[in-house]
């Protein structure tokens, strides 16, 4: 559900992301809406514009009962159906102060040309903070089976692996706690971070065991992807373990 904590969490996100408490004026390019939180977060901090896509039609019926609510005939959020790896339908929407793409596009089988049309869509001196899941290793190619699995099996085997992949979290996260003394039971924290993006931990889990087609990059081959088409990295927060990088970079004018 998204509610009051929940926006207010995703405008503090996207504060510290962005290094900025107000986008007064900005243009904001959602790529890979989703819940489309983080553009509900963009108007609420001054966004002069604000464009959310995503590929699947529930997200996108879901921002329109988002924007139906909060900004109601608000002509400068405008919503549709569109893929993150069709060139020609982003170029067409034009350049950005500030392009952001969480957790997306790693999942479109066609990561890097997804990142490389990302970054062709920030205006000269503009954003792009994306978020991408990290290379493990061995351990990534682990996740890729697991994925394939869930996508594979019918049920009862997806339910089960999530709900296998939910208790391991879990139990490792409550034995560190046991060992550092404190208390087991989960943290509020953990559950504002799935809050910020209006998604629930169960829905974080179910992205995180099904959410294919599934790449990764190390953060330096990102780095190397940017500064090549003309980007500075302002920020960059690793995770480790199975989770995601995320980076903010500025490109440099002409």
């Amino acid at each position: 559900m998204i509610d009051e904590e929940s926006i207010v969490g995703a405008e503090r996100s996207l504060q510290s992301a962005l290094g900025a408490s107000q986008l007064e004026g900005a243009s904001f390019l959602d790529v890979g809406s989703g819940s489309s939180l983080l553009s509900l977060a963009a108007m609420r901090l001054g966004a002069g514009r604000v464009h959310s896509f995503d590929i699947d039609l529930m997200p996108v019926r879901c921002t329109a009962l988002l924007r139906e609510r909060h900004f109601p005939r608000e002509v400068r959020w405008i919503l549709e159906r569109g893929s993150a790896i069709n060139r020609s339908y982003i170029s067409a929407l034009g350049k950005f102060d500030i392009v952001y793409s969480w957790g997306v596009l790693h999942h479109t089988g066609a990561m890097w040309d997804a990142l490389d049309i990302a970054c062709s869509a920030v205006a000269d001196g503009g954003c792009l903070c994306v978020v991408l899941y990290d290379d493990q290793g061995g351990a990534s190619r682990r996740w890729a089976r697991i994925k394939r699995l869930y996508n594979q099996s019918p049920p009862p085997v997806p339910q089960t692996l999530v709900l296998a992949a939910g208790s391991y979290f879990e139990g490792k996260a409550a034995l560190v706690r046991l060992i550092r003394r404190q208390n087991p039971l989960p943290v509020e924290s953990s559950r504002s971070r799935s809050r910020e993006r209006g998604m629930s931990k169960w829905h974080d889990l179910i992205d995180l065991v099904g959410g294919y087609p599934f790449e990764v990059a190390r953060p330096e081959q990102v780095f190397d992807f940017c500064r090549d088409r003309g980007f500075q990295l302002q920020r960059m927060t690793t995770s480790g373990g199975h989770g995601c990088n995320e980076f903010v970079f500025t490109r440099l004018g002409h």
